[in-house]
């Protein structure tokens, strides 16, 4: 049970950190979003999405869809990554994290680890 709320904790502060750049439009993000090619003022609705599903994973009855939510935004981030030619690392990042969100549910999540 720690294991996992350890692990969601990781991933709730990184996605917040990401979330709250978006939010406030520094400088970071918007140079990150346009480098991808996404247009800037398209940054504060990345934020919002990011933002909101981040919470919805964070509360307890609502982390199945945050996961899911989470899981999309991830493959997001993989295509623009493939698109632009980034390393593997750069690929491999999101789908480290992709992983840590569903291990961390599937930890604590019964009928989850029943499917296994």
């Amino acid at each position: 049970m720690w294991t996992s709320y350890m692990l969601q904790g990781i991933v709730v502060l990184l996605f917040l950190m990401g979330a709250f750049n978006n939010l406030l439009q520094t400088e970071m993000a918007v140079e990150g979003a346009v480098e991808f090619g996404y247009p800037e003022d398209s940054v504060l609705y990345l934020g919002i999405i990011l933002f909101v599903s981040t919470v919805l994973y964070a509360i307890p009855k609502t982390t199945f869809i945050g996961g899911l939510l989470l899981t999309a935004w991830l493959g997001g981030a993989v295509a623009t990554h493939i698109i632009h030619n980034d390393p593997v690392t750069g690929i491999l990042f999101p789908v480290i994290f992709g992983i840590l969100v569903w291990v961390s549910i599937w930890l604590r999540n019964e009928k989850l680890r029943a499917l296994c």
